[in-house]
């Protein structure tokens, strides 16, 4: 069963917010003092979290992301990960996180067939990384990067691009793909901080690949697939690669199969949408799997065409106000 949108894309990967806590305080994704987080019965709990992911698997989902805040933040992550596994609905089951707190879980990932992993790195700069995150922690997530590495995962470094801030960490971590078989992902940075970012005050995806290419000639693009993000380059005598997500220039909409689902149960259609449906309070009010199901593909039917139009269609106020630990990444 394939699930499609109203522009005919087919909508199988979902991501899901665990949690809004996060123990770092990046200043692109939240201010320095923090949210005010959800209480705990306002979240999603790990059985309806269940719940959702067996009907979207009966829809025909096949990818899952579990995302935060830091997802190993919230008690018992791994058990949701062996509900998840469980299911057997998904072929692929990800998770994006910081590095600071996922080591004590490796072996058990490796049990679980997950090894697939996305990790924040925005700088290979120990002082520039405490001045990103508030927090001192770069020799904890350089050790948790290596070891991945040596232990096989499949790894992807997201590092968001700021202008003025870390455009000097571009070639740096570009560097690591050389030696080890990672795809280091450049992101243009996004709105959901607190504040807003206009056009002017982007380094675009075009910066990037232009201050890439200076310096490394021989790169070229390969070949995508639906749904990708990132535009994926080879570098001559790399073993890994190099990608770019213009998630500020959203060209990528086209492909898009994805939806979302943020800690307090708000589905979002798109990243730059209001989110204001609860999946929640509808599975909370007593309804059926197949009451559940029908939701899913009315929200999905309603999918604006890319995040332009999504913006447009949402007071921008709400936009300024959101933090992408809220939302879910």
């Amino acid at each position: 069963m394939q699930i499609k949108d109203s522009f005919d894309r087919t909508i199988d990967y979902v991501r899901i917010g665990v949690t809004d806590r996060c123990n770092l305080r990046c200043f692109y994704c939240m201010p320095k003092e923090g949210i005010p987080y959800e209480p705990k019965a306002d979240l999603l709990s790990y059985e309806e979290i269940i719940r959702l992911l067996d009907v979207l698997g009966n829809l025909g989902f096949r990818k899952v992301r579990f995302t935060g805040g830091e997802p190993f933040l919230r008690k018992n992550f791994i058990t949701l990960l062996e509900k998840t596994h469980q299911l057997a609905h998904f072929k692929n089951i990800h998770i994006t996180t910081n590095g600071t707190l996922m080591t004590q879980h490796i072996t058990k990932l490796m049990e679980l067939g997950i090894n697939s992993l996305n990790l924040s790195l925005d700088t290979l700069d120990a002082d520039r990384f405490k001045k990103i995150t508030r927090r001192d922690d770069f020799k904890k997530v350089i050790q948790t990067f290596h070891t991945l590495i040596d232990e096989g995962f499949k790894l992807k470094v997201n590092a968001v691009v700021m202008k003025g801030i870390n455009t000097q960490d571009i070639l740096p971590l570009v560097a690591l793909a050389k030696q080890h078989p990672v795809s280091i992902r450049f992101i243009e940075e996004m709105p959901f901080n607190g504040g807003y970012k206009e056009n002017s005050t982007i380094f675009k995806a075009t910066d990037i690949f232009k201050t890439i290419k200076k310096k490394h000639v021989s790169l070229s693009p390969k070949i995508g697939k639906h749904g990708d993000t990132s535009t994926n380059y080879s570098i001559d005598g790399f073993i890994g690669d190099v990608g770019i997500i213009p998630a500020f220039s959203r060209t990528f909409c086209d492909t898009c199969n994805r939806l979302r689902i943020t800690p307090k149960g708000d589905i979002k259609t798109c990243l730059y949408d209001g989110g204001t449906y609860s999946i929640r309070d509808y599975i909370r009010s007593g309804v059926t799997n197949e009451q559940i199901a029908s939701k899913f593909m009315e929200l999905i039917k309603l999918k604006p065409k890319d995040g332009f139009v999504a913006e447009k269609g949402t007071n921008k106020s709400l936009i300024r106000e959101e933090s992408m630990s809220s939302i879910g990444g």
